[in-house]
């Protein structure tokens, strides 16, 4: 069965399409205009070992936060359609990512009860036409229309960028164990995730 999912999303603010492909072949392709954040998702897909492709035309003279949070909400609903029942998948995830300095850790729950613990701070306002605040309204975006429960946090380091590509490196590693088969049931006592 494919895990696959091609999303779009309009708004007055933004115009995005999106496609994703979880067994992928690391197919990246991806359009913000927002330099570094098309740097952090293609990271993100590679370490993730997804096919992704995303185009976005957002009102960056406004600000980028429009572009970064709905990026987060359409990629959160691709997973969410991607991962389907969810049977066989491991479900939880975790790396520790090192960035020179900089460590992050990513531990990732697929139980359709979104949460966020997020933890990073930055001496930089922005990298890239990417405003360092806007990376924790990914993550909420992310988390929670994934509906998974997501605890990331930089534990240590200096470089701001080395930061940021840590957390995206340390969130598509997480995803990718998380989301590995590994037999045919829901693996939940529940029954159901």
């Amino acid at each position: 069965m494919a895990r696959q999912s091609k999303r779009e999303r309009i708004t007055k603010e933004t115009k995005i399409s999106l496609e994703l492909n979880l067994d992928g072949n690391r197919d990246i392709s991806i359009t913000t205009q927002i330099p570094f954040f098309d740097h952090m998702l293609t990271l993100f897909a590679f370490h993730g070992g997804l096919d992704l492709k995303i185009e976005a035309i957002g009102d960056l003279p406004v600000d980028d936060h429009h572009t970064v949070e709905d990026v987060g909400i359409l990629l959160g609903e691709a997973i969410l359609e991607a991962l389907g029942n969810k049977k066989g998948i491991q479900r939880y995830g975790l790396s520790y990512l090192p960035m020179d300095e900089a460590l992050a850790r990513a531990v990732i729950d697929i139980s359709n009860r979104p949460f966020l613990h997020y933890k990073a701070t930055f001496e930089r306002t922005s990298i890239g036409g990417l405003s360092l605040e806007n990376v924790l309204e990914f993550m909420r975006a992310f988390s929670m229309e994934s509906r998974i429960s997501l605890h990331i946090e930089v534990l240590y380091g200096n470089n701001d960028h080395h930061k940021v590509e840590s957390l995206f490196k340390a969130l598509g590693r997480a995803l990718r164990e998380a989301v590995l088969i590994q037999g045919n049931d829901v693996n939940s006592t529940k029954g159901v995730l």
